[in-house]
């Protein structure tokens, strides 16, 4: 798709500067920021039963963390070594030993247990079996596991099988075979957790520009005039990207961060591998621009909108003019939509001012190059398309798009992810392309047998599904799931659980316990134990957020029980439900299926090459789109018109979003978010909004709605007004269950609520004041 190629990691800037220092104070002592010298520490000390395997881990493999693509300890941005404390928390995860076996025997002592602590525990070291009403898990063999499974799947209908894939570790190899499989039982019901994060971006990215990837590379970040970042905060997140943005201000680069939340994390970073950040920290964001949760679509209309003003004002002040007219359709329909917005609706549904969005409209109408970045606080609406379409319209605009320093970015927050649609592990996708008869028919050929043409499920539909009726044809009666806990990450967590206790038997291939594992099947729950990425016969790849795909070869070290490869379970499985028709399914190696990987989806041909420890190449060149060329019909991008959504916030009501802290996932590593002191049940919300209420810091409150209700305390915080931010998945309880973004199907994570003094909310002596409390909400939301 691309032309130029990638040239490789460039050279750190790191003579010092002190205008981009953040304090004077050496080492930030005093201030709220991570430590990471005492977590390495802690982290070397988990590890010090196997500390010459995890050395091996981190300068052989490829990160298991996020999305950045570090093998060893370096990447394709920057020359040198790289290590962040998200990589080195995950750790554990692959040099911890076998869970004792006296844990099995007792359900319900492991039920006392989160997450975090039957993380402790251990590895699973062989295949179990638990059935309702027992309080053990029995050890069983391989064959007997999988002959039970098998069984059962031949005796449902495929629409009633499910298939999950998270983003632990897993490689393409894993989640290529699991797509193939999964047709090959003739269900399209599999997903994962990229498409629960990233499936808008995708889906408008696809509309906009023809593509569903990130346009561009993390070396665009420095040197670009603009790099802005919305509902992301990679400090958190991606913490080596400090690094590039580091490198970026050095450059000249201006930093914008858009979110309800000044976060602390992008206004001062100390990057422990900078000498001077270290010691001084680093001023990392130029300016915040604060809008309502959900109010982006609003703040890019209310840009878009003084560009064309300034265009009738100024005569071509704003606009890429040459850009637009080779490479863009639907200008003049923007135009039109957008001058047709009336200002006060924008401000109200934006949360700030026409003189602020001015102030960015211009900012980058200045700039002749740009890079926007967007994460969960974008994607995760029940307008999440439409609100990366804003994106691509404002990249558009400028001609942002297919050349150095300029593009979009869909930062991923997991290793594996990006290539997990691309392999084909969704219910919209096959192995390099669409779910439609172009990919049916060109896959069927290499596979070997139909592909069923029904439109699969995602997954929360899938688990909402195991509440059907009997005899339902949709009705979910096998979950298989490869990692992944519905039970903290999806919304409305006890609806969740019947779901999942509604299916007649659940198979969770995992490497660790998590409390959805705990929970009861119908007829039984099956566990498998999987290797980690690193144990891998053959090695694997993973696919960085820039399309960098990386080999992680097989690191020498103890290995876990009777754990097997991942895709080596899925082959299995599929030869023992159809035998007849195994020769269509098995591959004796990673290497084969790489090969195979390398002609089922064409963009990744050089894969089948990748063989040994650093091994890498990106798939479609160094910038997609590259000038002004995208792979639409017509060659050209399309700019989208965007209604406003309606955003319903009655008096006395905030929005409300969920965060994340120091954690990977719903893996939680620590009971205080690092960034801002704030304990896992603070609720961040602005001073002003506090004392209107009477609720004084520190105190306890109670966030409710017509959907649940949360028990917290105050953090006063600078978040925009009429917004606060509870932590996930702790918040999840307020977040509505089953409403999904109607062209990607990505779960609604925002919803509106109402703050009361907890010794006010609770002061019935029964729960008829709380139960009054709903039904006066319920009626307000109308």
């Amino acid at each position: 798709m691309g032309k130029t190629k990638h040239n490789g990691p460039i050279k750190l800037d790191t003579s010092w500067k002190p205008s981009m220092w953040a304090s004077l104070v050496p080492m930030g002592l005093g201030k709220v920021k991570p430590h990471h010298i005492r977590d390495t520490v802690k982290v070397i000390y988990e590890n010090r039963d196997n500390l010459a395997y995890a050395y091996r881990i981190l300068t052989q493999g490829v990160c298991d963390g996020c999305a950045l693509g570090v093998s060893g300890l370096s990447d394709q941005t920057l020359k040198g070594a790289h290590l962040c404390t998200t990589r080195l928390n995950v750790l554990r995860l692959n040099t911890m030993p076998a869970i004792d076996p006296n844990w099995l025997e007792n359900v319900e002592e492991m039920r006392k247990l989160s997450s975090a602590d039957l993380r402790k525990l251990g590895r699973i070291p062989y295949p179990l079996s638990r059935k309702p009403g027992e309080n053990r898990f029995a050890r069983i063999s391989w064959n007997e596991a999988l002959n039970r499974i098998a069984s059962k799947i031949r005796g449902i209908s495929p629409k009633q099988l499910a298939f999950f894939l998270t983003s632990r570790g897993i490689t393409n190899e894993v989640y290529y075979t699991a797509a193939k499989v999964a047709r090959f039982l003739g269900t399209n019901n599999i997903d994962n957790s990229s498409r629960i994060c990233h499936s808008p971006s995708k889906t408008a990215l696809k509309r906009s520009l023809g593509i569903g990837a990130s346009s561009c590379n993390y070396q665009d970040w420095i040197g670009t005039d603009v790099l802005v970042f919305w509902g992301s905060v990679p400090a958190n997140n991606q913490p080596v990207s400090t690094k590039y943005m580091y490198a970026a201000k050095k450059a000249g680069t201006k930093i914008i961060l858009i979110n309800p939340y000044r976060e602390p994390a992008m206004e001062k970073y100390w990057i422990p591998s900078i000498p001077d950040s270290a010691l001084f920290g680093t001023k990392i964001v130029d300016d915040f621009y604060q809008v309502n949760i959900g109010g982006d679509i609003a703040f890019m209309n209310g840009v878009m909108k003084i560009w064309f003003e300034m265009e009738e004002a100024e005569r071509g002040a704003a606009l890429d003019h040459d850009f637009l007219a080779h490479h863009a359709n639907g200008l003049d329909e923007l135009k039109a939509h957008v001058l047709a917005q009336d200002w006060a609706a924008l401000e109200k549904s934006a949360g700030t001012s026409r003189e602020r969005m001015k102030e960015f409209a211009v900012l980058l109408a200045r700039a002749k190059s740009g890079v926007f970045v967007w994460s969960m606080g974008l994607t995760q609406h029940r307008f999440g398309t439409d609100n990366i379409s804003q994106v691509a319209n404002l990249a558009i605009l400028r001609g942002f798009i297919g050349r150095k320093h300029c593009g979009v970015m869909p930062i991923r927050g997991h290793s594996g992810v990006q290539g997990s649609g691309e392999m084909g592990a969704d219910p919209f996708s096959l192995p390099g392309g669409d779910f439609d008869e172009k990919s049916w028919s060109r896959l069927e050929k290499i596979w070997g047998f139909s592909i069923p043409k029904w439109q699969g499920d995602i997954v929360g539909v899938s688990l909402e599904n195991a509440l059907l009726p009997n005899g339902h044809e949709r009705k979910t009666r096998l979950f298989y799931t490869s990692g992944g806990n519905f039970l903290e990450t999806m919304p409305d967590p006890s609806y969740m659980k019947k779901c999942l206790e509604n299916v007649e038997l659940r198979v969770h291939q995992d490497i660790i316990f998590n409390t959805s594992t705990l929970v009861d099947a119908k007829e039984e729950v099956i566990v498998l134990p999987a290797m980690t990425r690193y144990e891998q016969p053959g090695g694997g790849t993973s696919t960085s957020t820039e399309r960098m795909v990386y080999f992680s070869a097989e690191v020498e070290g103890p290995r876990i029980g009777e754990a097997r490869a991942e895709w080596e379970i899925y082959v299995d499985l599929a030869c023992r439900v159809d035998p007849k028709r195994k020769h269509l399914i098995q591959f004796s190696s990673a290497q084969e299926i790489r090969e195979e990987i390398a002609l089922a989806n064409p963009n990744y041909d050089g894969i089948q090459h990748l063989k040994k420890r650093g091994d890498v190449f990106q798939w479609g060149g160094a910038w997609l789109c590259e000038d002004g060329v995208c792979p639409t019909p017509d060659g050209r991008a399309n700019l989208i018109p965007i209604e406003l959504p309606e955003l319903q916030r009655p008096n006395g009501q905030f929005f409300v979003t969920t965060r994340r802290g120091k954690q990977f996932n719903s893996m939680v590593y620590s009971e205080r978010d690092p960034f801002n002191d704030a304990d896992r049940y603070d609720v961040l919300i602005h001073p002003e909004d506090a004392k209107s209420l009477h609720i004084r810091e520190g105190e306890p409150i109670v966030v409710y709605n017509q959907f649940g209700t949360f028990q917290g305390k105050a953090k006063y915080a600078d978040t925009l007004q009429g917004n606060i931010q509870v932590y996930w998945p702790e918040g999840n309880v307020l977040i509505p269950k089953g409403v999904y973004e109607k062209y990607a199907g990505i779960p609604e994570y925002n919803t509106t609520v109402k703050v009361e003094k907890a010794d006010r909310f609770t002061a019935g002596k029964d729960l008829k004041y709380a139960e009054k409390r709903v039904e006066d909400l319920e009626v307000d939301v109308g």
